[in-house]
C-alpha cells in the first residue's frame, strides 16, 4: 500500500513504520522506561503537532526531545521562560548590520524543528502569546 501524498515518492507505509520503530529504538537506547512518552513524541512529529509533556524535574524530558532530534536529524533548542523574557526573545529579531548597510533577520529558538519550552507559566502573557502564535 503506497503514501498518498500527491507525488510519487516510491515509499510505503510499511517503509514509515520500520523507520518510525528505527527512531523509537534509537531513542529508547538513551531513554529508558518511557516507551508511551517516546511513542507519543514519535507520532507527534510524524503528524507536525506539539505535545505537551509535565513532569516533575530531572526525569528526561529535555535528553527526550535532544535524543528524538539527534535520531532524525533535527535541530534542537530549549526556551528558559523568565518573567523578563521578551516575544523578540522567541521569534527573533531584525537588527541593522552597519557593513551590509541592511536589516538582517536573527531567528529565533523557534525556527529549530524541535524547540523545548521550560516553566511556560513564568512568561508574560505577551510573550506566552508569541509562542502560541509560533505554534499556531
Amino acid at each position: 500500500m503506497a503514501l498518498d501524498t500527491g507525488h510519487d515518492t516510491g515509499h510505503t507505509l510499511d517503509d514509515l513504520v520500520r523507520a518510525a520503530h528505527r527512531v523509537g529504538t534509537a531513542v529508547e537506547s538513551v531513554i529508558e522506561g518511557k516507551t508511551d512518552a517516546v511513542r507519543l513524541a514519535i507520532t507527534v512529529l510524524l503528524a507536525e503537532g506539539h505535545v505537551l509533556i509535565e513532569d516533575v524535574p530531572g526525569v528526561g524530558k529535555t535528553m527526550l526531545a535532544k535524543a528524538l532530534a539527534r535520531s532524525t536529524d533535527c535541530s534542537v533548542r530549549r526556551i528558559q521562560f523568565t518573567p523578563d523574557l521578551l516575544p523578540s526573545d522567541i521569534t527573533g529579531v531584525s537588527a541593522y548590520n552597519q557593513e551590509r548597510r541592511e536589516f538582517e533577520f536573527k531567528p529565533g529558538p523557534v525556527f529549530a524543528n524541535i524547540v523545548v519550552g521550560d516553566e511556560i507559566n513564568r512568561a508574560s502573557p505577551k510573550t506566552q502569546s508569541a509562542l502560541l502564535a509560533c505554534m499556531e
